[in-house]
């Protein structure tokens, strides 16, 4: 008889409506979590691209002007040397500019966690919109 009572009546509508709330909750709980893990693994690997290429064009800043300064030193007739220095320089320099702002670019472009938050920003206009 008691097991009637409690699968009957108006409390099972009850125990239902929570338990699909409950269920719903989840639900938002878990869709939200992995895509914050997905956007922090995105995240992480922006973060090593940016690392990796700001130490390429530091790397090859450095030893592009060592080598080439050197090089200017050996071969070019002493008339023209200044000229050759100045040249290689500037291009090396150029060359350094360009990485360093393609690297700025880059790193700008990177937000942590965008769409999770547009997601819950979205959820909150969803539960005040239901507010009374």
């Amino acid at each position: 008889m008691e097991d009637n009572r409690h699968t009957e009546g108006p409390a099972k509508n009850i125990i239902g409506i929570g338990q699909r709330i409950l269920t719903s909750l989840v639900g938002i709980a878990e869709t939200r979590i992995r895509l914050a893990v997905v956007e922090l693994e995105e995240e992480k690997a922006n973060i090593f691209q940016i690392l990796l290429m700001l130490g390429l064009t530091l790397l090859f800043a450095a030893f592009g002007l060592m080598s080439l300064l050197v090089l200017v030193i050996w071969v070019v007739d002493p008339q023209y040397r200044l000229n050759a220095m100045i040249a290689t320089t500037v291009v090396l320099l150029l060359g350094a500019v360009i990485g360093g702002i393609w690297t700025l670019r880059k790193a700008r472009k990177s937000t942590l966690l965008r769409h999770t938050r547009q997601e819950l920003a979205a959820d909150r206009t969803l539960l005040e919109d239901d507010k009374p």
